[in-house]
This record gives C-alpha cells, structure tokens and sequence, in this order.
C-alpha cells in the first residue's frame, strides 16, 4: 500500500491550476522551459508538481529577472518563475484566495475577481466631484520592500493549512537570477511576475492600509489597485493630517512613501474658487485635472475629469510606431493590417475610451497616419502624393467602414491627418 503524503493536495487541483497557467501563457523562467516544451510531457510533469508540493519536498527554483523600461527612464524588475512553479504557485492562490477574498476591502480593486481598474477609475471620477482634495499617495519600490514576517503573519491570520504557509515562504525566499546568471537571495519583497504575488501584495495592504484607514479615519474614502492608491479629503487641512498619518503608518510597516512622487492635489472645477500648486494626478492610465465638459442641457463648464493620460497616449503612439505598418509590412493587405492591428486598438478603445472618450480617439488618429505611409511605401504612383494616400484610404473607408476599429469609431483618415 503506497505511502500516505503529509500533505492532502488533490491531482484534479493541479490539472485545474495548470488549466488558468494555459491560459495566461507567459515567458520561460531559468530553465528555458516554454509552455509547450512543458506540454510534451504534460502528464509527467505535472505527476512531479503533485508529488512533490503534497510530499512537502518543493523548493521553486529562482526567479529570472527581467528588466522593463518604465515611462521615467528607470526600469521595473519583473521576476518570471519557471512553468512549473507557475503551476505550483497557481495551486496555492486557488487555495488561499478564497479564504482572504471575502475579507478585503471594497474599494480594493486590484486583481480581484469582479473588480477592474476601471472600477477604480470611475469611483475616483465620482469623489472627486465630491471632495475637493486628494492625496496622491507613491509607495517607494513597495514590491521589493514587502516585509517577510509581517505578510507571513497576515498569511497564517488566514490559514493554518502547514503546506500554504510552507511554500508561501519558500516563494518569498527564492533567489533572483539576474541577466549575467548570478543569483540574489532575497530577504524582503515578493517578485513583480509572480502568480501569487498580487494576492499576497493585496493581502499585506489589507492590514497595512485599508483597514488602518477604516479604523482611523472612517469618513475618509480611498481607492486602492495594488500598490496604487489616491485618498479623498474635504480640505486642505484634513489631507495633510491624513498624509502624515498615513507615513508613519507606513513606516511602522516598513515601508516608506516616495518623497516626490506622493503629494495632495486640489481638485479644481467650477464653483471651488483658488488655487493650488497641484491640480492634476496620474492614476491607473488616466489624468485627472480641469477640463472643459458639457452638461446634460448642453453648456459647457470645467470639471475635474479623467482622460487618458499623457504616458499612456505617448505608449500607444510607440507601440504604434514599433508596428513598422509601412516598412516591414507593405507585401501585406490592409486587411492583413486590420487583423493584426484592431484587437489592440479596440482594447485601447475599451480602457481609455470609458472616460472623456475624444481624447483617446484623438490619440489613436496616429493610426490613420500609419495606415497612409503604408500606402505611400506600397504603391508607387502615392510615393510622393501625400494627400491623394490620404484620399485613397479614405474611399476605402467610406466603401467598408467596418475594416478597422478606428474607422468604425467614425474616425475616417481624413480626419486623422
């Protein structure tokens, strides 16, 4: 008779776990090991991550760091973990993030099932309207300074199942492996890229600022999406208190607020007299800040509203760009075009498009310029006739306006140029 494991990790919760890594897809971890190459042996290798996580004898291997160029410059580590501690890891939110769901926050938005940043976006419009002061809070490197012991206290406040708590820790400790193939053990932080690490990173927050927060200032509304947040106050006054509470709550987390980027902004509309230093916020992809709206009876007065923000326009004319429409893709058709290009642009549509809608269309017309220098590069008798491409595309337009997102959004190339 087989020998009974110690810890109770059923086969079908493994297939399911390996069923949401399927998925998501993602990038090979230190052993090269893509999905498919994992798949060869489907059966076999996920008999090794059943046996090994219900025996208690799974280490995860290191975490390879990859560096993305943020919008500032500088660059954000992402730790991809190998396949089959994705698989692994997925095991273990399926397990613990039930049991911490019910307790979190409502206005915690960040991947959580039924919740979106749009959410988060949308409330943030409706209390700005509401209150005219905001704290726009930065937590410096919070991935990297995530303490240890604390989030493992939180963890076992949750759940006393031996195994969640064990490869809990195991994951928080697995070394980084940098670009040249050393290895950095880690004694704080959880990996940007991890399957577990933004529950676990929701899961600290809970405890370190949401419910700080209810139990403190409970008249005070926030939203939060991971380590993003902004805090709504009635005045001047009340912001500053609220913010140097909030930094020494911090603090006794051991985590600090970044001294630049955090700072209280003044949500300036009609009917709120003054000034301030601040009057506009970044927050999820979006600007808040004074902007001309219309009412319900059609006069214009200003509002404190969203749009899309000026990094996030800039990414999206460089992903644009980086499509290379008119150099590496003229032996195509546009509707070889429309396939690669609408599924992107109808998911920028989507996100930056909830709030005033023209500035992202306006953003987006750099396709229709794309498209023209396409036509230029394709056809010779356009080589040099920037305006007949212009006019050409937009025969094509009005003949089938339904070929790109962008012109069934009503913006034809003429007006895009």
């Amino acid at each position: 008779m087989p020998e009974a494991k110690p810890y109770n990790i059923s086969k079908q919760l493994v297939w399911d776990a390996y069923q949401r890594v399927k998925t998501n897809r993602g990038a090979a971890g230190v052993d090269g090991e893509s999905l498919a190459a994992f798949e060869q042996d489907l059966k076999g290798n996920l008999y090794k991550v059943w046996n090994r996580m219900s025996s208690g004898s799974y280490f995860p291997p290191p975490v390879r760091l990859v560096e993305i160029a943020k919008d500032n410059g500088g660059k954000r580590p992402l730790g991809i973990p190998t396949v089959a501690d994705r698989v692994c890891q997925t095991v273990a939110k399926m397990v613990l993030e039930p049991l911490v769901e019910p307790v979190f926050h409502p206005d915690s938005y960040g991947y959580r099932p039924g919740k979106s940043a749009l959410d988060a976006v949308g409330m943030a419009r409706t209390r700005c309207w509401a209150t005219a002061w905001v704290i726009d809070l930065d937590i410096k490197s919070f991935f990297d300074s995530l303490d240890h012991e604390l989030l493992e206290r939180a963890v076992a406040h949750h759940t006393d199942i031996p195994w969640v708590r064990l490869y809990i820790a195991r994951w928080l400790r697995a070394p980084v492996q940098r670009l040249d193939g050393t290895l950095e053990q880690r004694t704080r932080g959880t990996p940007q890229g991890g399957v577990i690490s933004p529950l676990l990173a929701n899961l600290f927050l809970h405890y370190a600022f949401d419910i700080w927060m209810h139990r403190h200032f409970p008249g005070v509304r926030f939203e939060r999406y991971a380590d993003d947040a902004i805090v709504h106050c009635r005045t001047e006054q009340e912001a500053r208190k609220v913010l140097e509470a909030i930094r020494g709550r911090f603090a006794q987390c051991r985590l600090e607020l970044h001294p630049m980027k955090t700072r209280i902004v003044y949500c300036k509309r009609d009917g709120r007299p003054g000034d301030y230093a601040n009057v506009s916020f970044d927050f999820l992809g979006y600007t808040f800040q004074p902007r001309l709206a219309k009412n319900r009876r059609r006069e214009c007065f200003i509002g404190f509203l969203p749009a899309i923000s000026a990094k996030a326009a800039t990414a999206i004319r460089t992903t644009i760009r980086r499509w290379r429409l008119a150099s590496t893709r003229n032996n195509q058709s546009l509707e070889d075009l429309a396939q690669l290009v609408n599924p992107v642009i109808r998911g920028w549509m989507n996100y930056y498009g909830r709030f005033y809608r023209s500035k992202c269309v306006h953003v987006l017309r750099h396709l229709n310029r794309a498209l023209a220098a396409w036509v230029r590069r394709k056809y010779k008798r356009f080589r040099r006739r920037e305006r007949a491409s212009v006019h050409w595309l937009g025969r094509i337009a009005q003949r089938d306006s339904t070929l790109f997102v962008l012109w069934q959004l009503g913006v034809k190339p003429e007006a895009g140029l």
